[in-house]
């Protein structure tokens, strides 16, 4: 692989979620990804019934935890690893034998990434929960949906913006700092912390006395005309983000609005009204022909692109944003790199797929290695 983490080698615990995205993260941007999987049945491997998009550019090795041998190949990989990430339950590694105290003392530099909802303490430390709990807990889940209900936000806000990005980030912020001390540490990477940092922003609002803490009462989550969807006259819909006063002069102009006062945008009490109005304009012309009108411009708008459609955009096609890989379409590598280009995605891995390979580069005798493939 080429890109700015050549050179940088990764253990990841295999699992689902945040985990396996940042590590696909460091793997589309050249790290040496290993992901480390569980024997199992076809029937129970879980890469064949989730996301295989998340397993692009690693490698695998499959092995059973159980067996101390076992234990001994993770360790002997951790020995030349920058970052091993995991995201699992607090103490399920040291239940292992892979506790940070372990692997630090077999990798002094290592960088132990640990990614959980709850995060490693904290009375809720062991309790089961899913995305919608850890943003309902940072209030992020209670600042999304329409006045009467929240809506989660698919699973963006905890596994992989407040997740795996922030795991990204730690164990990366980390692994500079081991560089130039020769000490690595553990990150504690928690859904909770990432999800409330992400509504920093809100948060200063608020204190200012510039944010509602109710759904559909503030200017970003729906209620200013000014910033929100539309229905067009086809069913689909269009996007508006005209929050600067000369992009909401654009707007009227564009829209066709007559009589406005434009000094009164951010006065709340008129948004109802406008946004009544701008639902009768928008609602008189295809999408299509909104865009015709008004993509490009700096009105600040957008029609709202299916997964399906979003691919054929050609802005997106101009860009490359989208790619397929052996017939699954995806996103492309991001961000981009003028001295460190990113190489090809390479195919999801299939469980185990280098298993043999790198047991030998680890030293392993042939029986040793017919041993480790036992369940």
């Amino acid at each position: 692989m080429a890109g700015p983490l050549q050179g940088f080698k990764v253990i990841e615990m295999a699992g689902l979620g945040p985990a396996p995205f940042a590590g696909m993260l460091m793997a589309d941007l050249g790290a040496e990804v290993i992901c480390i999987d569980r024997i199992a049945p076809p029937e129970h491997d879980l890469h064949s019934i989730h996301s295989k998009v998340l397993r692009r550019n690693k490698q695998s090795i499959a092995l059973n935890l159980k067996q101390p041998l076992a234990i001994d190949a993770v360790l002997r990989l951790i020995e030349s690893a920058d970052v091993l990430i995991e995201g699992f339950r607090p103490g399920v590694m040291e239940k292992l034998g892979l506790s940070p105290e372990i692997c630090l003392a077999r990798q002094p530099r290592l960088v132990f990434g640990r990614m959980t909802g709850w995060g490693q303490t904290g009375p809720l430390a062991q309790a089961a929960g899913h995305d919608i709990n850890y943003i309902a807990l940072s209030s992020a889940l209670h600042a999304i949906g329409t006045p009467d209900q929240p809506l989660p936000p698919l699973n963006l806000v905890g596994d992989f913006g407040g997740g795996g990005m922030l795991l990204v980030a730690g164990v990366l912020a980390a692994a500079l700092n081991a560089r130039a001390t020769g000490k690595g540490q553990v990150v504690d990477a928690a859904m909770t912390d990432g999800s409330a940092l992400l509504m920093g922003l809100m948060y200063a609002r608020l204190s200012e006395g510039q944010w509602r803490d109710e759904r559909g009462q503030n200017m970003l989550d729906g209620a200013a005309h000014f910033y929100g969807t539309y229905r067009c006259a086809d069913g689909k819909w269009i996007a508006l983000g005209s929050i600067e006063p000369q992009f909401y002069a654009l707007l009227i102009e564009k829209s066709g609005l007559t009589h406005v006062d434009q000094s009164q945008q951010r006065d709340s009490s008129t948004w109802p009204a406008m946004r009544q109005q701008l639902e009768r304009i928008f609602a008189t012309r295809t999408r299509q022909e909104w865009c015709e009108v008004m993509e490009g411009t700096d009105v600040c708008f957008a029609p709202v692109l299916s997964m399906t459609e979003a691919p054929l955009h050609p802005h997106n096609v101009a860009r490359q944003t989208f790619c397929e890989v052996q017939g699954v379409l995806q996103p492309s590598v991001a961000p981009r790199f003028s001295q460190t280009p990113t190489a090809a995605i390479r195919a999801p891995v299939a469980t185990g797929a280098h298993t043999i390979d790198i047991l030998r580069q680890l030293g392993y005798s042939t029986s040793d290695i017919e041993a480790l493939q036992r369940t």
